[in-house]
Formats: C-alpha cells, sequence, structure tokens
C-alpha cells in the first residue's frame, strides 16, 4: 500500500490524499486553501470566478501533478469525498477532469453540493457520480482486483458527514478527516461506533486522521451546547426596534436549525442573505434535511440583497438577518455593511451574534480583529464565540485511535505544529515515530 499525501498536510485545508494498490489508485478529498483565494480577494475588491490555472498559481488547489510524476494519474478508479465542506470538496470542480475514468464517490448531501458548485462556477463534471449514504458500501472495480468502499457515518458540523474505509487485498485504509464524538447531535444520528469497533477488531493497515485540534486537552463539546448558547444569546438581546444579525457557518445546518428555531422566539421574520449560505440550505432543501426550509426568507442576489437592506434600514425591528461574513470574508454581506457599502447602516444599539469561531490562519484572524474594532467603534453589541467546534480535540483522537487501533498513523489537516501533538499522543498509546506513526508532508508518498 503507497500512500500519496497530496495535500492538507502542511496546512490547514487542501486537503487530498491518494492510495495505491498494485495498479489502481483511489483518491481522497480535493479541497481548496481559503487563505490565498481571501487576499487576491481583498486586492480585487471582489468575488469572482477563478480558473484552474490562476488557483493552481496562488497555491489554493492540491498540486495534484504530483500523481502524474509518479505515474498514478491514469491509474486512479474513484475519488472518495467525506463530506461537504469547501476545504475537501471545493477543488474537485477544477481537477476532475483530469480522472475521467474515476468515479466520484460522496453521499447525496455532498454530491448535491459539488454539483452546485461546479454549476456556479460554469464547470461541467463528467465523471460517473455514486451516491453513497453513511453506514452503506459499494464496490468499484480496479485493473489489480475489486474493491469495496464504505461510508461510516459520523458526526462533524454539516451534513452527512463520513469516515472513508477503503477495503483491499493488502489491508484497509481508514480515513478519518473533520469529525467530533457528538452523543447529543441537533440533526442526525450519533457517530456508529458499533461499526467502528468492528473495523478496528478486522485490522486497519493504515489510518489518515485530523490533527486540527490534537494540541487542545478536551473533548469537544457535543452540538447542544451550542444550541443553549445560541438560546442564551437571543435572551439577552434588548427587545427594541434595534437590528438583529446572526452569522455562522454556511454550511453548518444543525446550527441554523437551533439558530431559527430561537430566533422566531423574537416575532420577526427570518432572512437568509448571502449566496454561500443559499446554497447550502438549498442543498439541504434537495436532500430533504432542512426542517426550516417554511419559516425562512432567502435572498440571493446583490440587488436583491441591497433592496432588502435598504427596507431593513427603515425597519430595523421587523426583521431576523442570518447572513455571510463571519470570518470576515471581502465581499461577505457582513463585510460590506461593516465598511458601509449598502443602504443599511449599523447604528448604536444594534445587535450582532457570531455563532461561530475564527478559523486558525493568520489571514482570518487579522481580517475579525479589524471587522470587531470597526463595529465596536458603531457602538454595536456584539456576542462572539457562541459556538462549539466540529473538529476533535485529543480525547476524542485519543478514543478514535483506541477503537481502531491502526498499524500506522499518519496526521492531516493542519500545519507542522499542528500534526505534531497527534504524534505525540500516539506515543502515548504506543506508536514509534518514524515507524508507526508518521509526520508527512504534501507530495510525500509512504510505503506501508
Amino acid at each position: 500500500m503507497e500512500i500519496c499525501t497530496v495535500g492538507g498536510f502542511e496546512e490547514v485545508g487542501k486537503n487530498m490524499t491518494a492510495v495505491k494498490i498494485k495498479e489502481d489508485v483511489f483518491i481522497f478529498d480535493a479541497g481548496i486553501y481559503l487563505p490565498p483565494i481571501i487576499e487576491i480577494q481583498e486586492v480585487e475588491f471582489q468575488q469572482q470566478v477563478y480558473s484552474e490555472q490562476k488557483l493552481r498559481k496562488i497555491g489554493a488547489i492540491p498540486d495534484d501533478y504530483v500523481l502524474d510524476k509518479l505515474g498514478w494519474r491514469d491509474k486512479v478508479r474513484a475519488i472518495i469525498i467525506s463530506h461537504a465542506h469547501l476545504d475537501h470538496v471545493g477543488a474537485l470542480p477544477y481537477i476532475s477532469q483530469r480522472y475521467p475514468k474515476a468515479a466520484i464517490i460522496a453521499t447525496p448531501f455532498t454530491l448535491t453540493l459539488l454539483n452546485e458548485i461546479a454549476e456556479d462556477n460554469k464547470f461541467q463534471i463528467k465523471n460517473k457520480q455514486i451516491s453513497l449514504k453513511g453506514n452503506f458500501s459499494t464496490k468499484i472495480s480496479g485493473i489489480s482486483s475489486e474493491y469495496s468502499i464504505e461510508f461510516i457515518h459520523v458526526t462533524h458540523s454539516t451534513l452527512q458527514c463520513v469516515f472513508c474505509v477503503l477495503h483491499t487485498n493488502e489491508g484497509t485504509f481508514f480515513y478519518g478527516m473533520d469529525f467530533k464524538f457528538d452523543n447529543y447531535p441537533v440533526m442526525e444520528e450519533r457517530t456508529n461506533y458499533k461499526r467502528l469497533r468492528e473495523i478496528g477488531k478486522e485490522g486497519i493497515k493504515a489510518a489518515v486522521i485530523e490533527a486540527l485540534y490534537s494540541g487542545t486537552e478536551r473533548r469537544t463539546p457535543s452540538e447542544r451546547i451550542a444550541r443553549n448558547m445560541v438560546e442564551d444569546a437571543f435572551s439577552r438581546i434588548r427587545r427594541s426596534n434595534s437590528a438583529i444579525f446572526v452569522t455562522t457557518f454556511s454550511s453548518h445546518i444543525p446550527r441554523l436549525k437551533s439558530i431559527v428555531e430561537f430566533g422566531k422566539r423574537t416575532n420577526r421574520k427570518i432572512v437568509f442573505l448571502g449566496r454561500s449560505l443559499t446554497k447550502y440550505v438549498k442543498c439541504a432543501i434537495k436532500v430533504n434535511e432542512c426542517p426550516f426550509q417554511k419559516d425562512i426568507e432567502m435572498i440571493k442576489y446583490r440587488n436583491q440583497v441591497n433592496s432588502f437592506l435598504k427596507r431593513l434600514e427603515k425597519e430595523r425591528g421587523r426583521y431576523l438577518v442570518v447572513c455571510t461574513g463571519h470570518q470576515a470574508e471581502p465581499g461577505s454581506i457582513l463585510d460590506r455593511i461593516v465598511n458601509d457599502e449598502t443602504p443599511f447602516k449599523f447604528r448604536h444599539d444594534d445587535n450582532i451574534i457570531f455563532s461561530s469561531s475564527v478559523i486558525p490562519v493568520s489571514v482570518n484572524i487579522m481580517a475579525r480583529d479589524k471587522m470587531d474594532r470597526k463595529l465596536r467603534k458603531k457602538g454595536v453589541r456584539i456576542q462572539t464565540d457562541v459556538h462549539v467546534s466540529g473538529h476533535a480535540a485529543r480525547e476524542d483522537l485519543r478514543d478514535l485511535i483506541e477503537i481502531l487501533s491502526p498499524h500506522h498513523i499518519i496526521p492531516a489537516h493542519g500545519t507542522l505544529q499542528q500534526e505534531t501533538p497527534l504524534i505525540e499522543l500516539a506515543k502515548e498509546i504506543g506508536y514509534k515515530f518514524g515507524e508507526t506513526a508518521h509526520l508527512s508532508s504534501n507530495g510525500k508518498v509512504l510505503i506501508v
């Protein structure tokens, strides 16, 4: 078994791993790296569609040309996507044409989002698409043998997230990206612990495991805690004619459900603003997993957004606005309002709930700090970090490793500094660095 750590092993994002068994190759995830895109948008002052060449030049998509150099490209039989976040699926519309014989395998929600992204960017994905629900498997025929791709349902911070398992004659490969063990999820079922224990006993040859918060000494709290925080945040807003804005991750459908349910208590009309937000919600509607769709109005296009904001300026107490921009992304709804680029202007005692955390990369941290300073100067009442993470912390990762007992562990989804604590944790459990626990880098090949 050869494992090429294509991307996401030196940064938070751009996730992509390729696994080769004899004459067959399988790709896991194909994500984008957002910071260079954000930096370009700050210079160009607008969001726009970028070409594959442009994204490669700025390092926003994985450098999968390494697969050409290895002679793996024409051997790719399937591209397997773990979930619907852009740092795992966002690059696929740009690179799928390089693997015309490879089927794309993902859950219904993830496939729906993938096709929405492609349509928005005027791409046509010609690959065969296989919709596979969590806790199901499918067969893929290769040159060397037949393989089984299994999806194991896991909790995270969007819908239909899965651990991806490749069963081969050379052993089992486990792809454990973006998860937390939430025993009280707001939507969907708990993680399928039973199946995890079963495949752990069957034996796993190698596991790529996310390491983003492996250095954080805790268990990640349940989404139910965030739900309580959202309820509490609304209870602290003065019932007046001041504006109320809430911003969160567009993909976080369970969080949006809580925001809508508690937002209804304000007796305001709930309006969702922004392209990204409406995109994810429409995808949830298409797969029948949007319980709040009848309680909201969605506004997508800029002229319609400006028209609504003009109305909001005059009737501030009538609406509750859920919008994009919690990372202070250039061109987002919140960014444009804060910079006085819309008909609506924030006033003293208006309210913003940030039901999110700042993604831990410098460009986001600086952008949010700048936005928060502007909001405070305007006298806006801010509630921030009304949120719990969707990522496993150290004790969740300990549980996963002890359940699976893989022969080899490869940390992913972070910088060297973020991945090293997972190596230290593995050593505590009995793994040996360089022998059974491996720090890798983008483009490197490990043979196990």
